[in-house]
């Protein structure tokens, strides 16, 4: 695509991640691959809702500068964009940003992996949460790596959130996807549970990916309490190896919840042994 109209997009797309609520102040960032050896990067420490196209860094693929306005820089954690781009070659643009709710999902420590919208399983599967890595640090991308092998939706402990595409505005629309999912899981948590969908359904689901030119091929719990489905946060690293292997602690949602009632009564002074 031409590159202009490139700038263009990334700004349109700024806009309405600012208008949406989904970044504050010079939060987030935008990159779309425009060469094989070349990227097109938000800069750094400017309002995604009052970028202009002039503004907009190209880089190459490990993350120099190859043209810029004077003074600017490319946004601060392009490494993690370059190492989505380096091990997924089908990704032509990422998206990061600080959507309100389900970036409180990632802060509260669980993820969007429950069978629950047909929507989301079609299209992104399990969103799991990658362990928290301080911003613009290599460990960073280190943390997100084993998930965006796999996953197209990625939420970044105490952080926010992570969306890939085949395009600027695919990668954007599954940001939109993440927020919305999160926004309809807190509803129905609140009013008291959720109504799985049955695994025969989310198979069915999943082969519907083909039709539509879905390629990812992320897992999704219908219940991650019941034996059997705990490895839906299992997240395959590549030829095979699951994250487990590497010495992760792996929780179900089912486990975490005990874990935060228990030390949340603790903390209350509430002996375990005295729970209705």
């Amino acid at each position: 695509m031409d590159p202009v109209q490139l700038r263009q997009d990334i700004v349109e797309v700024g806009k309405r991640l600012w208008t949406r609520g989904y970044v504050a102040s010079n939060d987030g960032n935008i990159s779309v691959r425009i060469a094989s050896d070349r990227l097109l990067v938000t800069p750094a420490s400017v309002s995604k809702g009052f970028m202009t196209p002039d503004m907009m860094v190209v880089t190459d693929m490990d993350g120099r500068v190859v043209e810029a306005a004077a003074g600017r820089k490319a946004s601060s954690e392009i490494l993690m964009h370059l190492m989505a781009y380096r091990h997924r070659p089908d990704v032509h643009a990422v998206v990061h940003a600080h959507p309100p709710l389900s970036t409180g999902f990632a802060v509260a420590g669980v993820p969007l992996d429950r069978a629950v919208l047909a929507e989301v399983v079609t299209t992104l599967g399990a969103i799991p949460i990658a362990e928290y890595a301080t911003p613009s640090t290599p460990a960073l991308p280190a943390s997100v790596e084993p998930y965006v092998r796999t996953h197209d939706a990625v939420l970044l402990a105490n952080h926010g959130a992570l969306a890939l595409g085949a395009d600027l505005f695919a990668a954007y629309y599954k940001m939109e996807t993440i927020e919305h999912f999160a926004r309809i899981s807190l509803t129905a948590r609140l009013l008291g549970r959720e109504q799985l969908l049955p695994r025969e359904e989310v198979d069915r689901l999943q082969q519907l990916r083909d039709r539509y030119g879905i390629a990812s091929p992320a897992p999704v719990c219908v219940d991650p309490s019941v034996a059997g489905e705990a490895d839906c946060q299992v997240v395959v690293a590549g030829a095979d190896v699951p994250v487990g292997n590497r010495g992760e602690i792996q929780l179900t949602y089912s486990q975490l919840t005990t874990l935060i009632d228990e030390a949340v009564r603790q903390l209350a002074g509430t002996p375990a042994h005295s729970r209705g």
